[in-house]
């Protein structure tokens, strides 16, 4: 019984953690979305997760070489709409234009990046939310 109630413990744990994560994550997206000006572009913080995704360009995302700066590119971060009634589907928009990203300062480029990255985690959370959301109504629907 106590290995039960260990698992129990332990998962209601880390579920705590991912919730005091997410707080965490969302009070500091709110300053990066105000701090890198794009509350200009976005006027509603909330609006911000409409978008179907949001990159970087200029700037390296990836695990291996995280923050490395692309040789004459410039710092972007550019979100993707997805309208399912237009000729072309899928729409970048511009949410931050920061000059040649080898120009950036090391904080700049750093509040970037973490803005990218934390809108990212609080996606996959909304994402998850959705899926549920959906199964539960799948449910509803009377069998054939």
């Amino acid at each position: 019984m106590s290995s039960a109630l260990d698992r129990l413990k332990n998962l209601t744990a880390q579920i705590s953690s991912y919730e005091l994560e997410r707080k965490s994550n969302l009070k500091r997206l709110e300053e990066l979305y105000q701090t890198l000006e794009i509350d200009k572009k976005v006027s509603e913080f909330d609006d911000l997760f409409l978008f179907k995704a949001i990159n970087l360009s200029g700037l390296s995302l990836a695990d291996e070489d995280l923050g490395s700066i692309k040789e004459g590119k410039y710092a972007q971060i550019i979100a993707i709409i997805y309208d399912k009634d237009a000729k072309v589907k899928n729409k970048n928009v511009s949410l931050g234009y920061y000059g040649r990203a080898e120009k950036l300062s090391p904080n700049l480029k750093n509040e970037i990046i973490a803005f990218v990255l934390g809108w990212r985690f609080e996606k996959s959370f909304r994402t998850l939310e959705h899926y549920h959301k959906l199964l539960a109504e799948l449910k509803s629907f009377p069998a054939e």
